[in-house]
This record gives structure tokens, sequence and C-alpha cells, in this order.
């Protein structure tokens, strides 16, 4: 069913500390739609992905389709590869069984005995496709991704996003997506919404992402360039 509503936000206002960090932001999201959300760092974009999923205050309205699934993979999760977990033992924290465990590595990119690996071993380009992977159990309809690249190099960058083009498309994911990376927003994202604390601009990305709106949201000069299908 497309056009199908996954994701309605109205008027959504989120104070943390007696801080406003957003303000008056409204946008939807249709399944199948691939939204990434844009801004400068401190602009309230990790935020708006944890009020999502219901761990922040907020006043406005959030509406989820009813019995939607959702999947979240965070930005960084830097204790983890300090603690002497195998990959099987980390997904065994979200009651994962090894057959689920090793399908779902599998269409990531990994073989049945990366399951023995420990954690601390991985690459940050390996470790974010893990996260990806543990974003994937329990088959969720909708997946949140915290900047999946931060931290990584740029082969595995490219990698990780040719991985979640595979992924929307075998498992037909809605995908919410915070980055910085304005050349992904192009090739990858149906909307974008520009956010600094305030919508500075939502829609299609080559039609809402001019440098108007750029220089608005980082300040200054922006480099702009657009990506040609």
């Amino acid at each position: 069913m497309e056009n199908e509503f996954i994701l309605k936000v109205r008027n959504l206002n989120v104070r943390l500390d007696h801080q406003s960090i957003i303000e008056n932001l409204s946008f939807e999201v249709k399944r199948g739609d691939a939204l990434t959300i844009l801004g400068p760092n401190g602009a309230g974009k990790s935020v708006l992905l944890k009020t999502l999923l219901g761990l922040f205050p907020y006043k406005g309205e959030i509406e989820w389709a009813k019995a939607i699934k959702i999947g979240y993979v965070p930005q960084r999760l830097p204790f983890i590869k300090d603690i002497p977990l195998n990959i099987k033992d980390f997904f065994n924290l979200k009651e994962s069984t090894e057959r689920e465990t090793e399908t779902i590595l599998n269409s990531v990119g990994f073989q049945e005995n990366f399951l023995w690996r420990k954690i601390g071993d991985l690459s940050s380009g390996q470790f974010q496709r893990v996260l990806i992977a543990w974003g994937l159990v329990g088959n969720p309809q909708v997946l949140l991704f915290d900047e999946p690249t931060t931290g990584v190099d740029i082969s595995a960058e490219e990698t990780i996003y040719n991985l979640l083009v595979k992924l929307k498309r075998e498992r037909d994911l809605t995908i919410v997506l915070v980055t910085h990376d304005l050349s992904v927003v192009y090739k990858f994202s149906t909307n974008v919404i520009c956010l600094n604390r305030q919508p500075i601009c939502y829609g299609p990305p080559q039609e809402v992402l001019t440098p108007e709106s750029l220089q608005i949201l980082y300040g200054g000069e922006v480099k702009y360039y657009q990506h040609k299908h």
C-alpha cells in the first residue's frame, strides 16, 4: 500500500533542561520513504530521533501507524567495544536467535563464522554494519539511523550507504536518517528536513536544498553542489 502514512508529526516542540531544542516542527513520512534530517551540530537532530522513539518529553503530536515496528541504529556505542562480548553475545541482548542473527549478518555482508568475533576487534566500518544488523532484529518496518558513518573512513562510508539502499529495497524499509553528507541526501532521500532547532526547509531535496536554505542552515559560505541523477 503505497502512500500509506507511517508517521505524522505536528507542531513538535521539545525542551530539555529548560532549553528549547526543537520548535514548531511538522512533517510526514509515508511507507517506503527515505527522510533525511540535515543540520549543524547542536541543531536537535539526535534529539528528534530519540523523541520519535518516545525517549524525551514533548509537546505537539507524534502519530505512528498502528502496530509499527521500529529499529534504531545509534550514532555510536563506544563503551560496547570495551566490553568483552562477541557478536553472538551482543545479539543475545536483543533475544535474537542464532539463526536470525546469522541471517541478518549475512544480509549486511558477513559470513557465518563472524558470530564468534569479538566486538572490540572490529574496524569502525565493520562495527557500524553490526549496529545496522542489530537494528534489523525483529524485522522492523522503519529504521531510524543517527549518522551511520560517524568515525568511519570514506570507503567504508560509501559501502554503508550502498548497504542502506540494498536493505531498503530488499526489506521494503522506510528510513529516517540523520547525516551531514549532502551527496547522500540527493542520492538517497525522498524528502529532507533542514533543522536548526527550527525547521528551515522541508520537502524533496532537489526542490528545497537551495544555496539560500543551506546558507541559513549552516551559516556563512556553504559549498553547494547538486548531484545529477
